[in-house]
């Protein structure tokens, strides 16, 4: 919205804004006037909103992420006759440096969930067992042939006082009529004297699923969707008017 002055002349009166000169019409030479024939003492004030193709919006007020989006929990989950299994993504970590950039410090896992059957379609929640598979393992289930079978050992307290005496070991073997795979986990809890093992078919479909998922979510796991979406056009050319050889020029001279 425009505030536009009224100026009076000999023939009339002359509308312009006082800020800063403004052509309608790109075409005019000078600026547009509006004359009455009948010009009255009464003083005028006039409102005008105008388009003009040579203005853009600023790219920035859309194109940067808020910084208050909410944060957004997800999952997906398989419910058997015996058990449940909920898989959830956990992002990476990363630390500031004093350039302002960021490193990536810990990289993110899928968090796999399990919770016995408590009845006819509950589960008990509160007897859960979790696994976190690292970005490895998730490889390891990607490559899983119809035959193929992987098992994975973690200690919490690998390296601290405890070591040994909480064990996990996931499982994830073929079904013996090949229409997919078993995930069973064993968790052995000297602390308190626990000893558990919860298992879950997982069709061929399910399993498809989950993989179509996996294999998705990893590059996020690793962080390199922050150094994809930090690329602008920019940057590559100040880097190639700084070092104008090229980063294979480098590898293939050494």
């Amino acid at each position: 919205m425009l505030n536009l002055s009224l100026s009076s002349t000999q023939s009339g009166y002359i509308i312009q804004n006082p800020k800063s000169p403004f052509i309608l019409n790109p075409l005019l030479s000078s600026p547009p006037t509006i004359k009455f024939i009948n010009p009255s003492s009464r003083k005028l004030s006039l409102k005008c909103q105008y388009s003009d193709q040579q203005q853009r919006p600023d790219a920035s007020s859309y194109s940067q992420p808020r910084e208050d989006a909410p944060k957004v929990f997800i999952g997906h989950s398989i419910y058997k006759g015996k058990a449940a299994l909920t898989v959830e993504p956990r992002p990476p970590e990363f630390a500031p440096l004093d350039s302002g950039a960021f490193k990536l410090t810990k990289e993110g896992f899928v968090l796999l969930q399990f919770a016995p059957s408590a009845g006819v379609r509950q589960y008990d929640w509160s007897r859960k067992q979790v696994f976190s598979l690292s970005v490895t393992e998730i490889g390891s289930i990607i490559s899983l042939g119809a035959k193929d079978s992987c098992e994975f050992f973690h200690d919490p307290f690998k390296g601290k006082s405890d070591e040994g005496r909480v064990r996990k070991v996931l499982k994830v073997e073929p079904l013996p009529d090949g229409s997919g795979h078993f995930f069973n986990l064993s968790v052995q809890n000297k602390l308190i004297n626990m000893d558990e093992s919860i298992y879950i078919p997982v069709t061929k479909a399910e399993f498809a699923i989950l993989v179509s998922a996996f294999n998705f979510v990893v590059p996020y796991l690793l962080g390199w969707h922050t150094f994809v979406n930090s690329i602008k056009p920019q940057d590559s050319t100040r880097l190639s008017n700084g070092n104008p050889r090229s980063g294979a020029d480098l590898e293939w001279s050494r």
